[in-house]
């Protein structure tokens, strides 16, 4: 049939229609085969056939939206796989292109790129969030580069490329590739070039040192990146003969087999139609460990549920009963452990054949220094002062427990994924999950449940919030990096171990009071009560530590001793 003057037919609820040329009939075509220009259709499989080995994808399909979906929407290879399923498996597509022919405009802001929000703006500098971050947490890696999020079609990208995961060895192909999201959507190796400095011209690849990139990426960092290991990844990441990867894998060769960010079935399950999770350790807390979707909050957790499905005994998902934008989000923005570290009480390395490498506390500030106390986990020593120091992550999830508009019912989309009408008029669900001030509408999204206000008076606000918690993070980094100062000062001139170890205890307590919210993005908007009352307890106890070591240097040199 061919295409000029002809209306798309449909078939099985999809268009037929061009997919990277190729003429899609009765299935659709991977991508190899639609750029070697194969104009066969795919073959269809015998859908009862898959649920008789399947059973699992069976109760999961055949009552859902996607009933009448065949399998060859997503796979492929079945005639190989029925003659050697434990050799041939099926070939899976995880592009975004694949839901993105029914669900064409959540697919098209998922890919788009926020041009407003500037890209490589680094945290710690004298006018970003933390002007003080590398003093605090040397020697870590995060002091190489670290630096605000941007969107999400180069979550993979943007790992690959920044200074503290491999050493600089991955870099932009050239600096247009910086928002090329059309390249990066499509393998991030369109996008990057490996410059390894083994094989490499020493032109091409920059002359980084260990005190201007670090190569701290490890396995589990890469969970959230990309959905390319699903098939590959036993659960929680232990060794299994069915897993090419696992914990323990070497990065860089694990890195390489990553082509894209994320995929639409991060969190929706492409059988049941269905919202759910993958990622390993968030199922552990809530399920396996029994935390519950909303930790401080039984009841909520009695009305959110997740269902665990396990396949094969390799790896499982989890289905939530009902949609919570909250739960699926919690799959990255998240404190959660995702590296090496040590035990503070007996000093000895943990290494990433530990589970507790791969951990979702699941708590709010107030209480992660208890759970990683239960668990013996540490993830650095302070360069100065030897304090034994906690690594926050991107904790907005259980920042935002608790908080006014957690208790009215909001959720993360509300405010980052709002319903919005396309060109024809129809309501979607905006995709390209930015913050509030970039979406369509902007502030206008608060002016939905703040009807009083006018949108330049929700702005006002919201730069309020942030304004004065900016300030209470620049006041407990001055506290904190006063403290470090005071401490060199104080071990010069020879204050006792017992007072320098109470000096220590100081540091570490307030450091997690503190980083949690130069970690977390919105700068206190998500819980400006919980910011208030975790950086005043940063403040005063880097105060106190500041004062008992002017103390001890004052009676030192007071008593020539």
């Amino acid at each position: 049939m061919g295409m000029k003057g002809k209306k798309l037919k449909w078939s099985m609820g999809l268009p037929l229609a061009l997919l990277g040329g190729a003429l899609v009939v009765g299935g659709l075509y991977s991508q190899v085969e639609a750029k070697k220009g194969v104009t066969s259709p795919v073959e269809k499989a015998d859908v009862q056939t898959c649920y008789g080995c399947h059973s699992e994808i069976k109760d999961l399909h055949a009552t859902s939206k996607h009933k009448n979906l065949n399998c060859n929407v997503c796979h492929s290879n079945f005639g190989k796989h029925l003659e050697n399923p434990m050799e041939n498996k099926p070939i899976t597509r995880l592009e975004h292109a694949v839901c993105g022919q029914c669900h064409k405009d959540q697919y098209e802001t998922f890919v788009s790129v926020n041009l407003a929000s500037p890209a490589k703006i680094e945290k710690a500098t004298s006018t970003s969030r933390s002007p003080l971050f590398d003093n605090l947490m040397r020697p870590h890696g995060f002091t190489r580069e670290h630096a605000e999020p941007r969107s999400h079609i180069f979550a993979l990208v943007d790992h690959l490329l920044v200074d503290r995961a491999y050493g600089g060895r991955f870099q932009l192909k050239d600096w247009t590739m910086l928002f090329n999201a059309k390249a990066a959507e499509k393998s991030a190796w369109e996008v990057l070039k490996d410059a390894d400095p083994a094989s490499s011209d020493q032109k091409i690849f920059p002359p980084y040192t260990p005190r201007t990139a670090a190569t701290a990426a490890n396995p589990v960092c890469l969970q959230c990146k990309t959905t390319d290991f699903i098939l590959k990844w036993a659960y929680m990441g232990d060794k299994h003969p069915k897993a090419k990867w696992d914990r323990t894998s070497k990065v860089v060769e694990m890195a390489r087999d990553a082509h894209r960010t994320f995929a639409c079935v991060h969190c929706h399950d492409p059988h049941a139609a269905k919202h759910r999770v993958v990622r390993d350790a968030l199922i552990e807390a809530i399920v396996d460990r029994g935390k519950g979707t909303y930790p401080y909050d039984p009841e909520k957790s009695k009305k959110v549920t997740v269902q665990k499905i396990v396949f094969r005994d390799f790896r499982a998902i989890g289905i939530l009963n009902k949609a919570d934008a909250n739960i699926m989000c919690a799959q990255c923005h998240v404190e959660y452990n995702c590296n090496p570290g040590f035990d503070p009480k007996t000093g000895q390395a943990i290494p990433m054949a530990d589970r507790r490498t791969n951990f979702f506390p699941w708590v709010n500030v107030m209480d992660i220094e208890k759970v990683y106390d239960e668990i013996g986990f540490r993830d650095f020593k302070h360069e100065i002062t030897g304090a034994p120091l906690i690594k926050l992550q991107h904790p907005e999830v259980e920042t935002f427990w608790g908080s006014k508009h957690e208790r009215a019912g909001v959720t993360c989309a509300d405010c980052h994924m709002p319903k919005v009408k396309n060109k024809q008029g129809k309501i979607y669900t905006f995709h390209g999950q930015r913050s509030v001030k970039y979406v369509p509408g902007r502030t206008a999204v608060c002016v939905n449940c703040h009807k009083y206000w006018t949108p330049e008076q929700a702005e006002y606000v919201i730069s309020g919030i942030q304004n004065y918690i900016r300030g209470k993070m620049r006041k407990a980094e001055f506290w904190i990096s006063k403290l470090v100062d005071t401490y060199a000062q104080a071990q010069a001139v020879g204050v006792s171990e017992e007072v320098l170890a109470q000096a220590r205890q100081k540091h570490a307590q307030a450091h997690h009071y503190w980083e949690w919210w130069t970690a977390e993005n919105s700068d206190g908007f998500h819980n400006p009560e919980l910011a208030t009352a975790s950086l005043n307890k940063a403040i005063q106890l880097a105060n106190d530590g500041v004062l008992l070591l002017e103390k001890a240097i004052k009676e030192k040199r007071t008593s020539g001793k």
